[in-house]
């Protein structure tokens, strides 16, 4: 099992995380097998697994038994197609648990201001919430793209005259997208980028980079350890970023997820009625039909629509008056 699990990595394009998840699976797996050779496993033997014993064994839910189906399938189809160690796939039929479609909550556009002066701007903890929600609410990345994000993932061009700020987050399967960054984030990002604060903290990476969003405390980390990579946000510390300012702000406790703030970014662009394929290519969604079309856009029209719809521009920041003074052309400009 260990070799399917390098081949996907290899091949298949396979994360870290999912091959982790993967190897769980197949331990779960190893368990129900109790000693059986798993080549010798029928389908209906493989649907007992991913069926009725996930479902009563383990008192998984079918939102948490589609991973053990992908797993398994991938798995055979590797033995069957790969190693040729089958006549045929026992596990092509198996079917994904069927659920319900849920419709994403989103983060009202009135909140998201709110949350946006939540943070104190006189502390460096308070500039640095400030980037971080405002490249989650004006970029739309996934949370787990913003820990990773290092100083050089920010990229600035000259877009019409004028020096514009992109990201390039990596988010699920690993995959690196470019993402304009509207100009209230761009200015709070600046803000926090020349903070004090943040040149006193050694944030360097091995490969010669900088933590981009540094924690200012860890007590799990002994003093003298904690530089570079172990500055880094973890996921669960983001979250927990983002709760404490809504709360404090009376933002309703559903809305305080990064989802809802992600899909509020995602709603905006369709309200404003930007492109099917603008919107896949910014908020990152893979569709195979259309990557080979959308992911040749020019940047130019993605910087001009995310400055049009994205949720920061459309509510007041605590930027947002110098940014209008800073953007206002000269009396008798053209």
């Amino acid at each position: 099992m260990e070799e399917f699990l390098l081949f996907k990595a290899e091949n298949g394009g396979l994360s870290d995380r999912s091959v982790r998840a993967y190897r769980d699976i197949l331990l779960r797996f190893e368990v129900w097998l109790a000693g059986r050779d798993l080549l010798a496993v029928n389908g209906d033997e493989l649907l007992a697994f991913t069926g009725p014993y996930l479902h009563k064994a383990l008192k998984l839910a079918p939102v948490s038994r589609t991973p053990y189906v992908a797993c398994i399938r991938e798995l055979y189809r590797y033995l069957w197609s790969v190693r040729r160690l089958l006549p045929r796939d026992p596990a092509a039929s198996i079917p994904y648990p069927r659920r319900p479609r849920k419709l994403p909550a989103a983060m009202e556009l009135s909140n998201a201001e709110r949350l946006m002066w939540a943070p104190d701007f006189n502390r460096f903890e308070g500039v640095r919430d400030a980037a971080m929600l405002a490249v989650l609410i004006g970029c739309g990345v996934r949370i787990s793209g913003l820990v990773r994000l290092n100083e050089g993932h920010l990229t600035t061009q000259t877009i019409d005259g004028e020096t514009r700020m992109a990201i390039r987050p990596t988010e699920k399967g690993d995959k690196e997208r470019l993402i304009p960054v509207p100009r209230e984030a761009d200015l709070l990002l600046r803000v926090y980028l020349e903070h004090p604060g943040l040149a006193e903290i050694d944030r360097a990476t091995e490969d010669g980079d900088k933590v981009l969003f540094v924690t200012t405390r860890n007590r799990r980390c002994p003093a003298h350890e904690y530089y570079g990579e172990r500055r880094r946000f973890s996921t669960r510390g983001a979250f927990a970023m983002l709760r404490r300012h809504g709360l404090a702000a009376g933002i309703p406790a559903e809305q305080l997820h990064p989802h809802a703030v992600r899909h509020l970014y995602g709603t905006e662009l369709a309200e404003d009625a930007v492109d099917v394929l603008e919107r896949q290519q910014l908020m990152g969604h893979a569709d195979p039909k259309s990557t080979s079309i959308y992911t040749h856009l020019a940047i130019r029209k993605l910087t001009g629509s995310v400055d049009k719809a994205n949720p920061l521009g459309k509510i007041a920041t605590p930027v947002s008056q110098l940014l209008g003074e800073m953007t206002r052309k000269p009396t008798g400009a053209r």
